[in-house]
C-alpha cells in the first residue's frame, strides 16, 4: 500500500510539472497574444482560458517533453518555457501591430489622424483601431483558437522544451521579423500613401496655376472624404492579405517571412 501511495505521489509530482510547463508557455503567450492577450478582456478570463487550453494541451504535449521520471525541472526550465512563450507570443503581436502602423501611415496620409485619437486603451487613429479590431475578429472567425492549439504543439518542434536558439539565432529572427511587420504595413497602406502623393502634386500644381485660389480650402475635405471612400474599398482586400500572413505565422512561428 505505502509503495503505491508512493508510486501516486510520484506520477502526480510528474504531470503537476508537466502541467506546469505548459501552462508557462500557455500563459506566457496569453500575455501578449492578439485577441485573448488585449487589455479589454479581464485577466480572470485570460486566466482560465489559458488554465483550460493548458489542461487540453498537457496530455497531447507530455511526450514531446524530456523524461521528468528522475526528477522534477528546476527554475531554468520553467524560465526557457515562459520565455519560449513570450517568443512565439510576440511573433503574433508583431503580426497585428502590422495592421496599426498600417492604419496610423494610411490616417497621416488622408488627415484623418486626429480622429478619435484616444477611444481605445491605446492612443492610436481610428483608422488604425478599425483595422486592428477588423483584423483581430477576422483572425477569431477564422478559427484563431484551433490554429493557436496548433502552433502551441509545432513550437515544440522549433523551441523545444528546456532549450532556447542562441542569442544571435533569436536576434537574427527578431529583426527579421520586425522588418517584415513594417513591410508588410508598408504594403497594405501603398493604397492610400499612393493616393496622398497624387492628391499633393495635383494640389500643388493647382495652387502654382492659381495663386489666388486657397486650395487648402477646398482640397482638405476631398482628402478627407477620398480616404474614407479608399478605406471602404480597400479593407475587403487588404484584410485578406493581412489574415494570410498572420496564418503563416501561426503555422510556422520561427520562419522566415516573406
Amino acid at each position: 500500500m505505502i509503495e503505491l501511495l508512493a508510486w501516486i505521489l510520484s506520477a502526480t509530482e510528474i504531470w503537476l510539472a508537466t502541467a506546469i510547463a505548459v501552462f508557462l508557455r500557455i500563459g506566457a503567450c496569453f500575455l501578449v497574444l492578439p485577441g485573448l492577450g488585449s487589455m479589454m478582456i479581464p485577466v480572470r478570463v485570460r486566466l482560465a482560458a489559458a488554465l483550460a487550453l493548458s489542461l487540453i494541451l498537457t496530455p497531447a504535449v507530455a511526450p514531446l517533453l524530456p523524461p521528468m521520471d528522475a526528477q522534477v525541472p528546476g527554475l531554468a526550465f520553467f524560465l526557457t518555457e515562459t520565455l519560449s512563450g513570450l517568443v512565439l507570443g510576440l511573433a503574433l503581436r508583431l503580426m497585428v501591430h502590422a495592421l496599426q502602423v498600417a492604419g496610423s501611415m494610411a490616417a497621416q496620409a488622408t488627415s484623418l489622424s486626429q480622429i478619435m485619437g484616444g477611444a481605445s486603451p491605446d492612443p492610436q487613429p481610428a483608422m488604425a483601431a478599425l483595422l486592428m479590431l477588423s483584423g483581430v475578429t477576422l483572425a477569431v472567425m477564422a478559427g484563431l483558437h484551433l490554429h493557436l492549439t496548433g502552433a502551441f504543439l509545432r513550437s515544440y518542434d522549433v523551441l523545444p522544451a528546456g532549450r532556447l536558439p542562441g542569442p544571435g539565432d533569436l536576434g537574427a529572427w527578431g529583426v527579421g521579423v520586425v522588418n517584415a511587420s513594417f513591410r508588410l504595413a508598408l504594403s497594405l497602406a501603398a493604397p492610400f500613401l499612393i493616393a496622398a502623393t497624387l492628391y499633393n502634386l495635383a494640389l500643388g500644381a493647382i495652387n502654382k496655376a492659381m495663386p489666388q485660389l486657397m486650395v487648402a480650402f477646398v482640397g482638405a475635405p476631398a482628402i478627407t472624404w477620398g480616404g474614407l471612400v479608399l478605406l471602404a474599398l480597400t479593407v475587403p482586400f487588404v484584410l485578406p492579405v493581412w489574415l494570410a500572413a498572420f496564418d503563416l505565422v501561426l503555422r510556422v512561428p520561427m520562419g522566415d517571412l516573406p
